[in-house]
């Protein structure tokens, strides 16, 4: 049997940008997809904060360093500029794996988007 486990997890970063006439996705800045290894093209569900939406989509590559979270295409109706979302990834395991298994979990500054402290 495998499970479905949280992966990754950025806790409360804030939305930058809604960009309607994208098509689809969320662009994390690079250096927050590294802290918890979340890889370009990956799934991931997006939980706002400020209005209870909740919605999958996968991730595009920002700069780094940019502090951006951009909610690009329909999801863009989901949040607006300053709405603080928690963003996760979650991987299938079995059962053994998922018992010693630790999510990577990042807690950037909620104004900035910048890290300041990563656990596991």
């Amino acid at each position: 049997m495998l499970l479905q486990m949280l992966k990754a997890k950025l806790h409360c970063v804030r939305v930058t940008e809604a960009n309607l006439n994208y098509v689809g996705s969320i662009t994390i800045d690079k250096t927050l997809m590294q802290a918890v290894d979340i890889l370009p093209g990956e799934r991931v569900q997006v939980v706002n904060n400020n209005n209870g939406e909740r919605f999958e989509t996968y991730v595009i590559e920002g700069p780094a360093d940019s502090g951006v979270i951009c909610l690009n295409g329909a999801a863009a109706r989901l949040a607006q500029p300053g709405d603080i979302v928690i963003i996760m990834a979650y991987a299938m395991m079995d059962e053994n794996e998922a018992r010693s298994f630790r999510p990577r979990i990042a807690f950037p500054n909620s104004t900035t988007n910048q890290l300041e402290q990563s656990s596991r």
